[in-house]
């Protein structure tokens, strides 16, 4: 840094220049020379400074941050025999700013837990800590917020840690893990009703389940599992507490996604889960979406988590099908951002009973997968009121080509041609809303090409009661019923006596705007498409 060692004062000025000057050209000058301040040698004991003076959160973040920064980043610019007066003096830092703001403490945490993962002859850094601080109270938030960062650490790409160190620092925390799990323990039984304390236990015991080196055995029989599904179970329990319980038990079903080798454990997640069918309908009476999706979140990642077990013995021990039911459960929400979650499952459970191929089995899983289809083709329903052609890119149009993919997928559990056939029964039945016909044809528009062509009456019934459509029926409806008869292009190819007819009704969209391009791409699909371009010649003549 040009000029040397920067005055204190001269730091606060552009701290505050930085957050409050109301000038952007200010800010912009004042975060250039602070971001050269943090890059130089000077930045590590202006920071060690400013943290000492706690003048205001603004100075002492910044600081905080920095500190951060150079540990992450340029840890190697200071001599090993700083290293302790340095952990000494964050340690102290935490400590003295705990009450400051939470995010200074955070910046603080990662600082410490970045420091221990580098810092090689820091041997047993939890127990160092834990033994510090375990019987201070006013420590217990600080304390935990470091242990919940430092597994989150361990794979951070900002750090320079060969594989030799860090499976050194993993095989470390993995013998200390029951150590941390018992102080979470104990936090909990002193928390009582202290929401922030539960909150900060379950994140921190999230996070060692995703570093995967807590002993399954040993969770299996603590009681941190039974307060977390007593949390999701009741009414009460704040939005922020529920997701941070939720995130915990997502975490935990990862962590044992070998169950065989996890018994235990999974056992335990498998029955507590089970519990929440009914906080589920609850959430849903209640309408808490929050809670609803957090609910959807744990059923999935159960169903992730036993699928081969599922797909090895259904309706057995832990492969008991009342978690498909669960799913279909959710499926049933009217949002479709429930539903939406589970599509990774249901990708995966079509892909492994692909792979098997056995008939027998196929029959188990066909009637979940028929209710599924029917629950998505509800809601890729549009709005009553809306206008104009189907969006496909807005969120709700992403969320239709996601579930055009997903029933590609597992329509041969069902069969194309039987969901053909059911779902254009439906629409031989009474007189459907505009929106039911248009989700229904949608679906259609997803299977029509894995359906047998050869001889089929019930395709040729639809395509002549597609080309019959009235031009007053809602555009919505023309636009997919186009796309459904390009789709069944081989149809036609077969049955040269609806050539005509078909042209005709592709002409038709072709001459408006909105219908044009899915008009134009429809005629494109033909196995042969000169005959085609031949009869529109004629008819253009």
């Amino acid at each position: 840094m040009e000029g040397g060692k920067p005055n204190l004062s001269l730091v606060y000025q552009a701290v505050q220049a930085l957050y409050h000057d109301p000038d952007p050209t200010g800010k912009e000058r004042a975060s250039v020379w602070l971001g050269e301040l943090q890059r130089s040698m000077y930045a590590w004991e202006i920071s060690d400074q400013l943290l000492q003076l706690k003048q205001d959160v603004e100075s002492c973040y910044f600081a905080a941050q920095t500190m951060k920064m150079k540990i992450q980043t340029s840890f190697f610019e200071l001599p090993p025999e700083t290293h302790n007066a340095l952990r000494d003096s964050l340690l102290t830092h935490i400590q003295n700013l705990k009450d400051l703001s939470p995010i200074i403490v955070t910046q603080l945490a990662l600082a410490i837990a970045d420091l221990a993962l580098q810092m090689a002859t820091w041997k047993g850094c939890v127990h160092t800590l834990i033994e510090k601080y375990n019987n201070d109270i006013s420590s217990m938030p600080f304390l935990i917020e470091i242990l919940t960062v430092l597994p989150e650490e361990v794979h951070s790409r900002s750090l320079r840690i060969g594989a030799n160190r860090r499976t050194e620092i993993i095989e470390d925390l993995a013998f200390y893990s029951s150590t941390v799990v018992t102080l979470l323990t104990s936090c909990v039984e002193k928390a009582g009703n202290d929401e922030k304390m539960l909150i900060k236990v379950f994140r921190c015991l999230g996070s060692w389940f995703n570093l995967g080196v807590l002993d399954s055995n040993f969770m299996a029989s603590n009681q941190l599992l039974m307060v977390l599904f007593q949390v999701l179970q009741r009414d009460e329990t704040s939005t922020n507490l529920h997701e941070a319980a939720s995130d915990c038990v997502c975490s935990a079903l990862y962590a044992i996604e070998n169950v065989d080798t996890n018994v235990a454990l999974a056992l335990q997640l498998f029955q507590g889960v089970l519990t929440l069918e009914t906080a589920y309908h609850m959430a849903v009476a209640r309408e808490d979406l929050d809670k609803v999706l957090n609910y959807c979140r744990i059923f999935t990642e159960l169903c992730e988590t036993f699928l081969e077990t599922t797909v090895r013995s259904p309706g057995q021990g832990m492969g008991d099908l009342r978690i498909l039911e669960l799913l279909l459960i959710c499926a049933g929400h009217p949002q479709y951002e429930v539903v939406e979650i589970s599509f990774n499952f249901w990708y995966r459970l079509g892909e492994h009973l692909y792979k098997i191929n056995d008939v027998a089995l196929h029959s188990i899983f066909r009637p979940y997968i028929q209710r599924l289809l029917h629950c998505l083709a509800r809601h890729c329903q549009l709005d009553p009121d809306h206008e104009g052609i189907p969006e496909d890119t807005d969120d709700f149009g992403e969320f239709r080509m996601r579930v055009s993919d997903l029933v590609k997928d597992v329509i041969f559990l069902v069969g194309s041609m039987e969901c053909f056939t059911q779902l254009y029964s439906t629409l031989k039945q009474g007189n459907p809303p505009w929106e039911v016909t248009e989700a229904v044809l949608f679906i259609m528009a997803s299977i029509a090409k894995s359906v047998d062509p050869e001889n089929n009456p019930t395709l040729t019934e639809v395509l002549e009661q597609i080309v019959m459509l009235p031009e007053n029926v809602h555009m919505a409806v023309r636009y997919t019923s186009i796309e459904l008869v390009g789709e069944m292009s081989e149809v036609v190819d077969r049955n040269p006596r609806f050539l005509d007819s078909v042209l005709n009704y592709l002409m038709k969209g072709l001459r408006e705007k909105s219908l044009a391009s899915a008009a134009g791409s429809a005629n494109g699909k033909s196995a042969d498409p000169t005959v085609w371009l031949d009869r529109l010649a004629v008819i253009f003549r």
